[in-house]
C-alpha cells in the first residue's frame, strides 16, 4: 500500500531524531528521487539543489558511473575488515597520494572521524599535546573534533577535550583586528605567532584549519595568508592539518583548497566530495615524515568500516568522473559566472553586505545597514527577515543552507550556466523581499 508523503514525514517525526535541530521545530522535506542538480519531493515538486545537500554531492545526484561502480563492487565483495587489503582500497590510496602530493592515506567513514584521527596522529608523531584551531571553524561532532571546532555548537558539550587553543580568522569583511584592506599587515598571522609563544611552541603538535572556512561564513583567505601561516608553523616545527572535508575535491576548482595558495600541508583530512557522499567515505592523507614515523610506532586508531571496499569503489569512480568529465574546468567556467552575478547582487541589494566566492563555493552575508555592517541576524540566532528569505526560497523550491545572517550557494559541480542562472534569479527575487522588509 502506498503511503502518503505527509505520513512518511509524520513517521519520521515520530520515530527518528533529526541532527542539529529542536525536534518540534523540524520541517523536513520528503526527498523521493534526485538527478544531477535536481531532486523531487513526495508531492512531486522539483527542487534545484543549490547547496549540493550539505555541500557534498559534488558530481551530482545519482551519477551513473559512480552508481555502476557501487553495484559492481557489491557483487564482487561487499565488506572486508579494516586490516584486510582490497583492490579498491589500494587503488584509491594511490590516487589520493597522487593528487595531494603527500605519502599515505588512512581511511575513515566521515570528516569528523578524519579530523579526530588527524589530531591523534599529530600528538603521536610530535609527542606534543596542544592543537591550534580557529574560532570560525567546524571540524565535526565527535567529542574531539567538536572540541576543536570554534563555532557555538561546541558550547553544550564543553569542556570537551583538553589542549585546544583558538586563534582568530582571516575574516576580511569583519577584521577582528580592525585592519583596512589597503593597509593590512596580516595581523591574523602575527596573532597566531603570539599565541604560539604564549602557549609554548614545544607544547603545540599542530594547527588544524579549513583550507577555506565552510559553514562558519565561507572565509576565503587573502592570497598570502596560507604561505605566511605555512612558514610560521615551519619556524616552530608545528604540523599543519588542512581540513578539506568541505572545500576539497573540486569545490574551489582544485583537488584541495590550499592548492590555490601554493602550499603543501603535513596532513589533509577529507570526506564529502571524495565520493560525493554517494557512499560514506573520509580519511587522512599524511606526509612522508609522518608515514615514516608510523613504520615503527603504533598507530593508535582504527574503525570497523574504514577502507570499506564499496565506499572505496565509489571514491575511485568519483575521482575518475572529476578527470574524465573535466569537472574542475566546469567549476572554473561556472565559478566565473557565479562570481559576476554575486557581485551584481551585492551592488543591487541594500541587504547584501558582502559576497565571498571561490570556484562553486560561495556565500551571501546579509546586513541591516551596509554602512554599519550590522548583521541581519545575530551570531547563533535568526531574525524575521532571515525567516522571510528562507520561506521565499522554499516556496520557489530552491534548496540551500542558511545560518545566522548568511546563506550559501554551493551547487553540484556539474551544474550548467542555465541551471545556475535559474537558481540565481530566484535568489535575486528573495533578496528583493528582504530589501522590502527592511524598507530599503
Amino acid at each position: 500500500m502506498d503511503i502518503s508523503s505527509k505520513q512518511v514525514v509524520q513517521d519520521a517525526r515520530d520515530y527518528t531524531l533529526f541532527p542539529w535541530s529542536v525536534q518540534g521545530a523540524v520541517q523536513p522535506i520528503h526527498m523521493t528521487k534526485a538527478q544531477g542538480v535536481w531532486f523531487w519531493d513526495g508531492d512531486g515538486n522539483k527542487w534545484i539543489d543549490f547547496c549540493a545537500q550539505i555541500m557534498n554531492v559534488n558530481v551530482g545526484h545519482q551519477h551513473p558511473k559512480v552508481l555502476e561502480a557501487i553495484k559492481k563492487q557489491v557483487d564482487e565483495l561487499c565488506y572486508a575488515g579494516p586490516t584486510m587489503v582490497t583492490t579498491p582500497k589500494a587503488e584509491l590510496g594511490k590516487k589520493l597520494v597522487e593528487v595531494s602530493g603527500l605519502h599515505k592515506a588512512f581511511y575513515t567513514l566521515s570528516g569528523t572521524e578524519a579530523n579526530e584521527s588527524a589530531m591523534k596522529i599529530a600528538r603521536l608523531v610530535t609527542g606534543r599535546n596542544k592543537i591550534i584551531t580557529r574560532y570560525r571553524s567546524y571540524h565535526g561532532d565527535t567529542m574531539g573534533s567538536m572540541s576543536a571546532s570554534g563555532d557555538f555548537r561546541r558550547w553544550p558539550v564543553e569542556p570537551g577535550i583538553p589542549g585546544i587553543v583558538r586563534v582568530f580568522d582571516p575574516y576580511c569583511y569583519r577584521c577582528p583586528f580592525g585592519a583596512e584592506e589597503a593597509t593590512c599587515s596580516r595581523q591574523c598571522v602575527s596573532h597566531i605567532e603570539e599565541v604560539i609563544q604564549m602557549e609554548g611552541p614545544q607544547n603545540i603538535a599542530a594547527m588544524l584549519a579549513e583550507g577555506v572556512t565552510g559553514t562558519n561564513g565561507l572565509l576565503v583567505p587573502p592570497a598570502d595568508y596560507w604561505p605566511r601561516v605555512r612558514a610560521l608553523l615551519d619556524k616552530y616545527d608545528i604540523l599543519l592539518i588542512d581540513d578539506e572535508v568541505m572545500a576539497g575535491f573540486g569545490r574551489t576548482g582544485k583537488w584541495f583548497a590550499t592548492q590555490n595558495y601554493g602550499i603543501k600541508p603535513d596532513m589533509i583530512t577529507f570526506a564529502k566530495g571524495v565520493s560525493s557522499s554517494l557512499m560514506p567515505l573520509g580519511g587522512v592523507i599524511v606526509n612522508k615524515r609522518i608515514s615514516d614515523h608510523l613504520e615503527d610506532h603504533m598507530l593508535w586508531t582504527g574503525l570497523t568500516g574504514a577502507g570499506h571496499p564499496v565506499c572505496c569503489a565509489a571514491g575511485i569512480a568519483c575521482m575518475d568522473v572529476y578527470e574524465e568529465e573535466k569537472v574542475f574546468e566546469n567549476v572554473e567556467k561556472q565559478g566565473a559566472y557565479l562570481a559576476a552575478r554575486l557581485e551584481d547582487l551585492k551592488a543591487k541589494h541594500a541587504c547584501v553586505g558582502d559576497v565571498r566566492h571561490i570556484g562553486l563555493f560561495s556565500m551571501v552575508e546579509l546586513v541591516k545597514d551596509k554602512a554599519t555592517k550590522e548583521p541581519l541576524a545575530p551570531y547563533g540566532g535568526t531574525s524575521p527577515e532571515m525567516g522571510k528569505l528562507a520561506a521565499y526560497l522554499r516556496s520557489k523550491h530552491l534548496y540551500t543552507y542558511s545560518r545566522f545572517n548568511l546563506f550559501f550557494i554551493a551547487p553540484p559541480l556539474v551544474i550548467t550556466e542555465e541551471e545556475l542562472k535559474y537558481g540565481l534569479d530566484i535568489v535575486d527575487e528573495a533578496l528583493a523581499v528582504v530589501d522590502q522588509a527592511l524598507g530599503a
